[in-house]
């Protein structure tokens, strides 16, 4: 059953024109991703179904009673609400459904109407309260904010940061439990633990629609049964996730390549005997004649565009980062403390850690914003102990989470070379319209305000005025934030092949996958980590770590107990005679004296292995032994935790027989 239809929807702004004639039907419980170029209208798309915007034609029908709930990518709020009052404002459908309930429940205490008709109202309302969310909905409400990471539930919206907004917006939803949710690039402010959360929310626990607008591919992919891609004005719809869109899509456009193919054979074959034939012509060549016209005058499918990216690289000398016991504090608190970290040349690392951790902290650090402890100057913001080593030759290019290098009053053209017309890129001039080709904006829009253009088309105006810059380091923060797939794809492909190195702070999986060599993990507390490897990589030695300790906690519990003088025991009747529980066989008594130091030779396999996966020159020298030494220590945690289970059996065992 459909909860929204929309049929043959028109909008342009200006000459542009976003969506021409599009149809679109969204069923009940379905969900559905959307994706596009940035400016292609995935944003205004979504609002017009959601009934924020109108169309300029066309129809919407929407379920009845189905309420519509929005995510957008700039919520606004009144300043001093809290955000405890926000997110609760979100359960005005479940306060009107328990009102209902406890109203003709207390008809019904007190005899009150007809009976049967107040008892059939009574279990639609209580059905309604379970829909929405249940009956301790304040224990959910909390459980929401703190998953998502609103960490000041009590503090008026006036003071929070514009990503601390979007994680209340996204509670208050997410509560609300609508019958169609639209979520705006819902992972943007969110760390990658947080959109892991969000994830498995939205598969198993979101009981309504979605149509859902992410550059997350692996969200997209693991998600959404459903994918949309608006294109040119026409929305095309695949079945299936990210994956299945790629698929169909390369078939489509391979089909379309075919159609193109046979039309130009076409054209050539009539156009060859249109010049063999007499002026005088019959009908039915009349007929022919004008068919050959038509298909002639037929615009031909237009070119899958593409951004491309490239930096020019310079020469980098022996040292190019380094951080010796760097530390950093907020307030007296330490973000980071001790941390020694140096980059060479070819690493790209990815930088992770829950929001608050310092990751942002770390990076104006390295470019010199952030003051040393002590000095008064700075006694408001962070500070900074240890120290930052650039290289000579190390030169830097900076990518701003909040594209606060951008004048919004002024043009893309302006932005990108102020006041003239041709660009250094590369080490030749280039026409700045031209270059700005490469980021996907059409010419006549050079002169548009970037004020006024979607986030996607700001943080590729911000890409295009870092790449005209020679570099060798390229830090980025949070480049993935707002940025269609198809740019993200052309800067991941940008930096896989980079003459240098990278710094990158990204909650995007499928981003760090394929660009990172390691993982700086902001793991709280002042701890920073460094793992070799990509972010399946990383994620594969947390939890190995994670397993280590939990082995090792129970093999120290299983050496003490063992260690315990066991009190004398008097001579007893048979376990089978008195009714207990059995002894342990002679082999299991043998078994049972010499395990603990077969725990012991396990673990020191284990310590031997993490010795070798933790040497550096293992991944720059032999990273073909990677994954069998990454085999070989997960058989043998699985071994000691084997080992520790079995002691813990037979001594359970043991302790039953002594008591029978």
């Amino acid at each position: 059953m459909p909860v929204l239809t929309a049929h043959d929807l028109h909008k342009a702004f200006g000459p542009q024109t976003i969506l021409d004639g599009v149809t679109v039907t969204i069923r009940t419980g379905e969900r559905v991703g959307l994706v596009g170029l940035n400016g292609s209208g995935k944003s205004t798309l979504a609002r017009i179904l959601a009934g924020v915007e109108l169309p300029d034609s066309g129809t919407i029908s929407r379920r009845r009673g189905a309420e519509i709930g929005v995510l957008s990518q700039d919520p606004v709020f009144e300043p001093s609400d809290t955000a405890r009052d926000v997110v609760l404002a979100g359960l005005s459908a479940w306060h009107a459904a328990k009102a209902r309930h406890d109203e003709v429940s207390r008809s019904l205490a007190a005899g009150a109407g007809d009976a049967e008709a107040l008892l059939a109202a009574q279990t639609e309302a209580a059905a309604d309260v379970e829909r929405l969310g249940g009956w301790d909905m304040m224990h959910r409400v909390d459980a929401i904010i703190g998953h998502v990471g609103v960490t000041r539930p009590d503090a008026p919206m006036s003071v929070l940061s514009g990503g601390d907004r979007r994680r209340v917006a996204l509670a208050r939803l997410l509560v609300s439990r609508p019958a169609l949710a639209v979520l705006d690039e819902p992972s943007n402010h969110l760390d990658v633990e947080t959109v892991e959360w969000l994830e498995r929310y939205l598969v198993e626990e979101h009981p309504g629609a979605l149509l859902l607008i992410t550059h997350d591919r692996y969200l997209l992919d693991r998600v959404v049964e459903r994918t949309l891609e608006i294109d040119k004005g026409k929305v095309y719809s695949y079945d299936g996730g990210y994956e299945e869109y790629l698929e169909q899509k390369s078939e489509r456009l391979a089909l379309e390549a075919r159609t193109e193919s046979n039309r130009q054979n076409f054209l050539r074959t009539e156009l060859e005997w249109l010049r063999r034939q007499p002026k005088a012509r019959t009908g039915k060549q009349k007929a022919r004649i004008q068919r050959a016209e038509t298909t002639k005058a037929a615009p031909p499918p237009k070119a899958e565009r593409t951004a491309q990216l490239s930096v020019e690289s310079v020469r980098t000398g022996k040292t190019i980062l380094e951080l010796k016991k760097l530390g950093l504090a907020v307030d007296g608190k330490w973000l980071v403390r001790g941390l020694d970290f140096s980059l060479t040349k070819g690493e790209r690392v990815g930088v992770v850690g829950r929001n608050g951790t310092g990751k942002t902290t770390m990076l104006r650090a390295i470019l010199g914003q952030v003051a040393a402890e002590g000095d008064g100057a700075a006694a408001e913001g962070p500070t900074m102990e240890g120290e930052v080593v650039l290289g000579k030759n190390s030169s830097i290019a900076y990518f701003d989470q909040h594209r606060s290098g951008l004048d919004l009053d002024k043009s893309i053209f302006e932005n990108i070379a102020g006041s003239h017309t041709r660009v250094e890129v590369g080490g030749r001039s280039m026409d700045v319209r031209s270059y700005l080709e490469r980021f996907l904006f059409d010419p006549n829009k050079a002169r548009q305000p970037v004020g006024s253009l979607s986030g996607g088309e700001r943080a590729r105006v911000a890409l295009a005025k870092m790449l005209t810059q020679s570099v060798n380091v390229i830090i980025l923060d949070e480049p993935t934030n707002d940025l269609d797939v198809m740019t993200l794809a052309a800067l991941e492909g940008m930096l896989v092949e980079l003459d240098g190195s990278a710094l990158v702070v990204t909650h995007d999986r499928w981003f760090l996958n394929r660009v990172a060599t390691s993982i700086l993990a902001f793991e709280g507390g002042g701890r920073v980590v460094r793992y070799a490897g990509n972010y399946d990589a990383y994620r594969e030695q947390r939890a190995h770590a994670a397993a280590e300790v939990e082995a090792e906690a129970a093999a120290r519990a299983a050496r003490a107990q063992a260690a315990e003088p066991r009190p004398a025991q008097a001579p007893a009747k048979t376990a089978a005679r008195a009714g207990g529980a059995p002894k342990l066989t002679y082999a299991e008594r043998t078994e049972l004296d010499g395990i603990v130091g077969r725990i012991d030779e396990a673990e020191q396999k284990v310590r031997e292995l993490e010795a070798k996966l933790a040497d550096p020159t293992l991944y720059s020298s032999r990273g073909a032994e990677v994954a069998g030494l990454l085999s070989d220590l997960d058989r043998a945690r699985q071994e000691a935790a084997r080992l520790v289970s079995r002691w813990e059996e037979l001594e359970t065992k043991r302790e039953a027989a002594g008591k029978s």
